[in-house]
């Protein structure tokens, strides 16, 4: 049974703005936290919706300032779970690498690829801390996903999908995109890795609900010049983005089974510290409470 729920909330620009709007939520708190990563893209805001704690970030910033490289990544979970936060909706635009999923649906990903370079992916640069990522995305959160979706008419979301996530920030060569089609993937995105990553770490269970906005470049786009296919693309992610704040106010509606039933992320570092822990460095140790506190107890 989890004692404490708080559902942290990442999306675009504008996405905790009109999820607000929607839920008519109580106690509504403006946070700035200052975290060992430097500050966080965005302030997160904290209320209470339907009953359940929740905690809302903008990935790229107020006004979508930050690329995908550059969101801090390690200050947004390490803020989300010194507030704490225990679970993770995450959403993001993505291209579609099959013809099934068209621009508009919903993905409820469930497997991720890792093309990027460059960007940090672990809290723990000063110990030896290997969870494990065979599933990066919490099968809990993905069928509490899929019961709410159930109750959404008209509206298409796929239970599974594996996500690419390229560095970016310029999108893929036309070989590329036929090579991830090769590989199984059904999507294409840049800010999953090292969020997913990231979110394990720091023992939050982890969903990723992907909203395509068009086919990538494999295939041949319908618009007619380049204004065109972003007024396309632009209107795709608004249907998308909509539909993602109806699947996460109807699923809030019922936490019954992230109450009742406990995520394996929730004790991702219980085997996964392989360092001496007398031997690491007690500053370090204190610098990372928030994340392995209760492990040095």
């Amino acid at each position: 049974m989890q004692d404490k729920l708080m559902i942290g909330i990442i999306g675009g620009s504008g996405l905790g703005d009109a999820l607000l709007d929607g839920l008519e939520p109580e106690g509504i708190e403006k946070h700035h936290i200052e975290t060992p990563f430097g500050d966080p893209s965005s302030q997160i805001i904290t209320a209470r919706c339907e009953g359940v704690d929740i905690a809302l970030l903008q990935r790229h910033g107020d006004g979508h300032i930050l690329n995908p490289a550059s969101v801090p990544y390690r200050a947004n979970i390490f803020a989300l779970k010194s507030l704490g936060v225990t679970h993770i909706v995450a959403s993001g635009a993505t291209g579609s690498l099959r013809e099934h999923i068209h621009p508009g649906d919903l993905v409820l990903v469930d497997q991720i690829i890792d093309k990027t370079n460059g960007r940090a992916k672990t809290f723990y640069e000063h110990a030896a801390v290997h969870v494990e990522f065979a599933d990066p995305c919490c099968a809990v959160m993905r069928a509490w996903l899929q019961e709410a979706a159930h109750n959404l008419e008209g509206q298409t979301v796929h239970e599974t999908g594996t996500y690419v996530c390229m560095e970016g920030p310029a999108f893929s060569t036309r070989a590329e995109s036929e090579l991830h089609r090769q590989w199984g993937a059904d999507l294409i995105g840049m800010t999953a890795i090292p969020e997913a990553k990231l979110a394990r770490e720091a023992e939050i269970a982890y969903a990723l609900v992907s909203l395509p906005t068009d086919y990538d470049c494999w295939k041949p786009h319908e618009a007619r010049d380049a204004r065109s296919l972003l007024v396309e693309i632009i209107g795709n992610l608004q249907k998308a983005s909509k539909a993602s704040i109806n699947l996460i106010k109807a699923a809030l509606k019922d936490v019954t089974k992230l109450r009742e039933q406990p995520s394996s992320a929730h004790e991702a570092l219980a085997l996964a510290i392989w360092s001496d822990k007398s031997k690491l460095d007690p500053d370090e140790v204190k610098r990372l409470h928030v994340l392995w506190g209760k492990y040095f107890e």
